[in-house]
């Protein structure tokens, strides 16, 4: 293709909103002439799906429930006035008690000013506030002072994880805000990080509950323990937001407001985005767009990894959020006709220039499986540049490194879409997970699954359940017959479940190398001829 004809496919293929602050290059897709015409009946489809979605239809038959998040920064969407009523009033609840916080009318138990927050949670209710902290954590200002809290997250139940973070906030304990966010209070990796924060807390004569905040479901297991417990507060999700969709409600937002940063910024960049992306007219909705890119891309040219290269610090988690809302939503055995499908698009990602010392090398000359999604900021925050050379700063190099990849990718005939945003701002932050949201429910519809839903995470969690079951069972069985000494696969078979050997023995060796079970072990002639006993 001439350098004209790239021109003008350029322009062509390059959507522009000056409000949302947004860019999207989709001119490196080679989507063949005719392609919108051929998908105008699937996307009008799909676009009156998103809605009834957007009404309450219910959307996860599993569980019974409507998806909601849209109503989150819009509330007259809602589909009745108390939903409405219930959002204005979280969000109000959110601002007062942040500002109170902030200025010193809250304090802890021991009259401390808080300086910090510890947030445990997992998934989605990690991920988004990661997200939003890491992009817009103000600088050059003492935590706890004008630049809000200081934030730290517990988002793993690796004990030695936990260690790590609460060595870090051991002498400011006193003065650290925690936030537990399960919606449904049962969740196991955020029950074991608060049980262990908890037991931290007591341990050193304080008081865990008069500085410990809730956000989960009203009348769940953690909202009645924080409600007897008398918990410092208690924010409210519902049950139609989704983990992975759940930023712009209290999980995203109180985080957020405790920072400085500025939550109704973020609304409104997200509700302008929603704005835009429920246009018909596929030319003006990036959403729609993208959808429509990734759709040609995987269904038709079969890359089925989507590498996400975001030019910035500042985004270094987007890949990580983005492996979740995207892979959770569309990673699918069976569509809406219950068919089996095995849909999916495997997301992974480091950051620019970064990723050009990391796998570059294997995106331009290994497999041509993947599309790539270079991600920018236009603007640097930096506001006197340092000239690392005549003429050019840092800044310039890493727009260089964006734009000498993109080449690179276009030479070796490699698929890439680059996304842009003017600049770094609650906004246009917003505007940013707002699209993201959209972009995965188009393609979902495009793709016919079911995007609210996870059974397959839910399996994995019963795998989870049936383990620790087994745990109990091994140990009580150990304890009834004290210094008896069994192999795996006697042990298996004493218990009756010989098809459990492989899970029995790497369940004796875990209690065996971690010793607060007092398990012991007779070492045999090879690995497998051990023999266990407490």
């Amino acid at each position: 293709m001439s350098n004209s004809n790239n021109w003008e496919r350029y322009k062509n293929c390059l959507y522009t909103n000056e409000t949302l602050g947004l860019a999207l290059d989709y001119s490196q897709i080679a989507f063949p002439e005719g392609y919108f015409q051929e998908m105008a009946s699937l996307m009008a489809e799909t676009m009156q799906m998103m809605e009834e979605l957007e009404k309450g239809t219910i959307a996860n038959p599993d569980e019974k429930r409507m998806v909601g998040h849209y109503w989150l920064r819009e509330a007259t969407l809602a589909p009745n006035k108390e939903i409405e009523a219930e959002i204005r009033q979280t969000i109000e609840k959110i601002q007062e008690f942040g500002q109170a916080v902030k200025s010193g009318k809250i304090l802890s138990p021991t009259g401390e000013r808080f300086s910090r927050f510890l947030l445990i949670g997992i998934g989605g209710s990690a991920l988004g506030p990661q997200l939003i902290s890491d992009a817009l954590m103000i600088k050059g200002k003492e935590p706890g002072k004008s630049a809000g809290l200081q934030a730290y997250f517990l988002d793993n139940t690796d004990p030695d994880g936990i260690d790590r973070v609460l060595d870090q906030l051991a002498d400011y304990l006193a003065e650290t805000l925690v936030i537990v966010i399960s919606k449904s209070g049962g969740t196991i990796e955020t029950r074991n990080g608060m049980l262990e924060v908890q037991s931290y807390f007591t341990a050193r004569g304080l008081d865990f509950a008069g500085q410990t905040v809730a956000i989960t479901t009203k009348g769940s297991k953690l909202d009645l323990q924080a409600e007897k417990e008398k918990w410092l507060a208690r924010f409210y999700i519902w049950d139609w937001v989704g983990g992975r969709t759940s930023v712009t409600s209290a999980v995203g937002l109180l985080p957020a407001i405790l920072q400085e940063i500025e939550i109704m910024a973020f609304l409104q960049g997200a509700r302008d985005c929603d704005v835009v992306t429920r246009s018909a007219k596929i030319r003006e909705n990036p959403a729609a767009l993208m959808a429509l890119m990734w759709y040609f891309l995987v269904q038709k040219e079969s890359k089925r990894n989507m590498v996400i290269l975001p030019y910035r610090d500042s985004l270094q988690l987007l890949s990580r959020y983005l492996q979740q809302l995207v892979m959770e939503s569309l990673g699918k055995e069976k569509n809406l006709e219950d068919k089996i499908v095995h849909e999916g698009l495997t997301v992974f990602g480091n950051k620019g220039s970064t990723d050009q010392h990391a796998y570059v090398q294997q995106l331009l000359d290994g497999t041509n499986d993947f599309y790539a999604l270079l991600v920018e900021v236009k603007q640097d925050q930096r506001a006197h540049p340092v000239f690392v050379e005549k003429d050019v700063t840092s800044g310039d190099y890493l727009k260089a490194f964006l734009e000498g990849t993109r080449a690179a990718l276009s030479r070796k005939g490699r698929a890439s879409l680059t996304l842009s945003l003017q600049e770094l701002t609650s906004y246009t932050m917003g505007v940013l997970l707002a699209l993201f949201e959209r972009t995965v429910s188009i393609y979902a519809g495009l793709i016919k699954v079911n995007a609210y839903h996870q059974p397959g995470v839910e399996l994995g969690k019963k795998g989870a359940n049936h383990y620790i079951a087994l745990q109990r069972q091994v140990l009580e069985f150990l304890r009834e017959r004290k210094g008896a000494a069994y192999t795996a696969e006697k042990l298996a078979e004493e218990l009756g479940q010989p098809e459990e050997t492989e899970l029995i023995f790497k369940l004796l060796e875990h209690l065996y190398l971690n010793k607060y079970h007092k398990v012991k072990k007779e070492k045999g002639q090879d690995l497998f001829s051990g023999k266990y006993f407490i």
